[in-house]
């Protein structure tokens, strides 16, 4: 399985925190950093926020997303006064700060959606950056028709499957400052792009970008020159991980649920799932894994972990076990 630089050793080790570039703090350690904050978040909040087969509730807001919600209002903070202390040496009139921008990453299956979703409230409750944007690259998806024609519909989610071009414009936008920016709309239940349906972002004080490949370093081209990456324009990134089988497990867990319920639609691109019996289902969830999820994870997802700010790296019952954060 490929890793990034060789840091995976236990958060305990001190030795090894000494000679890595991260800090590693267990989940214990990393929540005391919040302690004297109360939640935002009502339990009633934290339930709708949830995502299927999540285990999220009031204590892993309390530990884990409170301290992380802090720590990116302090980046938040940190870099308007840098900001205005640039636009001062340069004698420029100082004009609305950009929207800092978060990428979030990591595997299908590991809650990266349920995490981006948190943050999106939390921070928003914070009153210096109450406009919390959050757009999925899953709008970036060739539509379906397009992936067909280009034979790239059995590897949908792989970074060849994005228009990475309108993925970059839509973030260098953002990074310009401009006051208004759409996004293209995706839906699970049809399983396309929505070609109707936008997502306008209007001046934005936090944008969270969350997806697969958002930590993808950028492309050499066929004539030697390497083009911008979407992360070149992260002020903050985060990568969401886990034991890659347990993840192949959650993904299984994730089928059946949606097999007693989103797929019983019929307008659902998956309907016909629905009818498939349990160990059917579970054969077929697996196969699906097996031949797209989880090679797009070892290959394209997982490479890029060790470029995000901040991992998130959680055990077998979707719980955080600890945070792996990377020095200044």
């Amino acid at each position: 399985m490929p890793h990034g630089p060789t840091v995976d050793s236990s958060p305990g080790d001190e030795s090894s925190r000494e000679s890595s570039p991260y800090v590693e703090l267990d989940r214990a350690t990393w929540a005391k950093l919040a302690s004297e904050t109360e939640s935002p978040l009502t339990t009633d909040e934290v339930a709708r926020l949830r995502g299927l087969g999540d285990s999220l509730d009031v204590d892993e807001i309390r530990d884990v997303y409170l301290p992380l919600s802090r720590l990116l209002s302090l980046r938040v903070s940190s870099a308007s006064a840098l900001h205005r202390e640039q636009e001062a040496f340069l004698h420029r009139r100082t004009p609305p700060r950009t929207p800092f921008v978060i990428g979030l990453a990591g595997s299908v299956a590991v809650g990266k959606s349920t995490a981006a979703r948190v943050l999106q409230q939390m921070l928003a409750r914070w009153p210096e950056h109450p406009n919390v944007a959050l757009v999925t690259t899953d709008g970036f998806l060739y539509p379906n028709a397009e992936l067909e024609r280009r034979g790239l519909l059995a590897r949908k989610g792989f970074p060849e499957s994005y228009d990475r071009r309108a993925l970059l414009k839509f973030v260098i936008d953002i990074k310009s400052g401009r006051d208004e920016v759409e996004a293209p709309v995706y839906s699970h239940l049809v399983y396309d792009v929505q070609p109707d349906e936008k997502v306008v972002v209007k001046r934005p004080d936090i944008v969270i970008v969350e997806g697969l490949n958002v930590l993808q370093p950028a492309r050499v081209r066929e004539d030697g020159r390497i083009t911008l990456g979407l992360s070149d324009f992260f002020d903050f990134s985060i990568f969401v991980d886990a034991n890659t089988n347990h993840i192949r497990d959650w993904y299984v867990d994730r089928f059946l649920r949606l097999r007693e319920t989103a797929f019983r639609d019929p307008s659902s691109y998956f309907a016909r799932y629905a009818a498939l019996s349990h160990d059917v289902a579970i054969d077929e969830a697996r196969r699906i894994w097996d031949t797209i999820n989880g090679p797009n994870l070892e290959q394209n997802v997982l490479p890029t972990r060790s470029r995000a700010t901040l991992v998130l790296r959680k055990s077998k019952d979707h719980s955080v076990r600890y945070v792996r954060l990377r020095k200044i």
